[in-house]
């Protein structure tokens, strides 16, 4: 690394060291018992996101369905909305990319399920509506989101609201608060 490339990486660190050390992380202990009543109560959770917040939603998915549940023996029943790429563009061409979410939900979902929704901006209208057809179905609905937190963290339940604009270390919280609730129901097993 050069010296003139020093300063981006040690602002990079610092930021993302300072988010973390902030008040809003004291709510991966609740976000980590709502996932564990879920998994104790059979319930499934989806997770949706659009962009990298997508691919961190798959990712997070993939954790949850084995890595937590290693010692248990059976891992939490968990989808990543965003995974199925036939899905999503059937319900984008037919009735809208603001509906690809919330249709899957309405479909899929029922009262007690969880939902998480992994945005920057909290704004996109199709984790927006996911949210509402979430509460409408008496789902638990929670969001982890940056920025101004825009109309999620209105509409979630249990709003995680990191307020950083900088959308790379805000999709970095999304991965780095999943791995902590993941890590401690692998430990609670």
């Amino acid at each position: 690394m050069t010296a003139s490339n020093a300063h981006v990486v040690n602002d990079y660190i610092d930021t993302l060291t300072r988010v973390l050390r902030g008040p809003e992380i004291a709510l991966v202990e609740k976000y980590t018992q709502v996932f564990l009543q879920a998994w104790n109560t059979g319930k499934r959770i989806y997770l949706c996101g659009n962009g990298g917040s997508a691919g961190n939603a798959i990712h997070l998915a993939n954790d949850f369905t084995y890595g937590a549940g290693v010692k248990r023996g059976i891992g939490l029943r968990i989808e990543a909305l965003p995974a199925n790429a036939s899905v999503l563009t059937c319900l984008a061409n037919d009735i809208g990319y603001d509906k690809v979410f919330s249709e899957q939900l309405r479909v899929k979902a029922e009262a007690g399920d969880v939902l998480v929704v992994l945005s920057g901006s909290g704004n996109s209208p199709n984790v927006v509506k996911a949210l509402e057809t979430g509460n409408e179905l008496g789902m638990v609905t929670l969001a982890i989101v940056a920025y101004e937190g825009g109309r999620c963290k209105e509409l979630a339940q249990h709003p995680m609201h990191f307020p950083i604009h900088d959308m790379q270390v805000a999709e970095d919280l999304q991965l780095i608060v999943g791995h902590m609730i993941m890590r401690q129901l692998y430990e609670l097993g």
